[in-house]
C-alpha cells in the first residue's frame, strides 16, 4: 500500500546505488535465484512514500575501486538521480598487495565525480564481520574509513557508519561465506540509510546485535569451518592467485534508471 509523504517525511524522488557484492546484495538470497539487498530494500521503502520514484544499482561483485570508478561513476553521474550511494575499497584492503595510496586517489576522483551531480551523496563505512579476518585487514579498512570521512565532510555527504554498529560485528548476521551479511544484516544496512536519509526510525535499534544465544558446539563449529574453507576461502584464494572476480562478465544489477514497482 502506497503512502503520502509526511511534511517530516522526505521525498527523493531517485536512487542510483553503486558498489561491489555489498550493494548488488549478496547473500539476500530470493527465491528465484537472485539477490536482493539493502538497496533494493531502501528503493522499495522509498517508492512508498514517493509516487514515480526510479532506481538503478551498477553494482556487481567483486568490483574493485578502479573497476567502480571506470565503469560506474560516469554512467551514474549521467543519471541525475537526487541521490546516490558509494560504496567501493573495501575489496581492495582485502587483496595481498594493496595500494592504500591508490585507493584513496581513485574514490575521491568518484567522490569529486558523483557529488556534482546528485543532491545527496551517501558514503559507508563498511560493516566487519568480528573474527580474525577482520584483526588481519583492520588497519587497511580504517584508513579507507578514513578517507570516507574527509570526503564526506569536503563535499557534504552523507556518511553511514555501519563499521561502529555491533550488530553488524555478529557473526550471526553473516552468511556462510563470512564475507557477506545475511538477509537480516542487509535489512539492517537499509534501515540505517533509510534513517541517515532523514526518514522516520522503523527499527531505532537496528545498531543492537541480535539476543544472545547459545553458542554452537566445539565440534560443530569445527566442522563448519571445514565446510567453509572447502566451498568459499578456497575459491576465493584461487580466484585471488589467477586475477579473476566473482564478477567477471556479469552485468549491472539494475543498469537503467527506471521506476521501481512496489507490490
Amino acid at each position: 500500500m502506497q503512502t503520502n509523504p509526511t511534511p517530516s517525511t522526505p521525498a527523493h524522488t531517485s536512487l542510483v546505488a553503486l558498489g561491489d557484492s555489498f550493494t548488488e546484495g549478496m547473500s539476500d538470497l530470493l527465491p528465484d535465484g537472485t539477490y536482493r539487498g539493502w538497496a533494493d530494500l531502501l528503493a522499495a521503502r522509498m517508492a512508498a512514500v514517493t509516487p514515480g520514484f526510479r532506481y538503478a544499482n551498477l553494482a556487481v561483485r567483486g568490483k574493485l575501486i578502479q573497476q567502480i570508478v571506470d565503469e560506474q561513476v560516469g554512467r551514474a553521474a549521467a543519471m541525475g538521480a537526487e541521490v546516490i550511494t558509494l560504496v567501493g575499497g573495501l575489496n581492495d584492503t582485502l587483496r595481498p598487495k594493496c595500494d592504500m595510496g591508490r585507493v584513496r586517489d581513485l574514490l575521491t576522483e568518484a567522490v569529486e565525480r558523483l557529488a556534482p551531480h546528485c543532491k545527496q551523496l551517501v558514503l559507508m563505512r563498511s560493516p566487519g564481520r568480528q573474527g580474525p579476518v577482520l584483526e588481519r585487514f583492520r588497519p587497511r579498512m580504517e584508513a579507507l574509513f578514513t578517507v570516507v570521512d574527509e570526503l564526506a565532510a569536503r563535499h557534504d555527504a552523507v556518511v553511514v557508519d555501519l563499521y561502529g554498529a555491533p550488530a553488524l560485528g555478529d557473526p550471526r548476521l553473516w552468511d556462510v561465506d563470512r564475507l557477506h551479511l545475511t538477509g537480516e544484516g542487509h535489512r539492517r544496512v537499509a534501515e540505517a540509510v533509510w534513517q541517515s536519509l532523514g526518514y522516520p526510525a522503523e527499527d531505532p535499534e537496528w545498531h543492537l546485535p541480535p539476543e544472545a544465544t547459545l553458542p554452537p558446539h566445539w565440534v560443530a563449529r569445527r566442522v563448519e569451518d571445514v565446510r567453509f574453507a572447502r566451498r568459499h576461502l578456497l575459491p576465493w584464494i584461487g580466484r585471488r592467485l589467477t586475477g579473476r572476480s566473482s564478477g567477471d562478465g556479469l552485468p549491472p544489477k539494475r543498469p537503467e534508471l527506471l521506476p521501481y514497482e512496489t507490490a
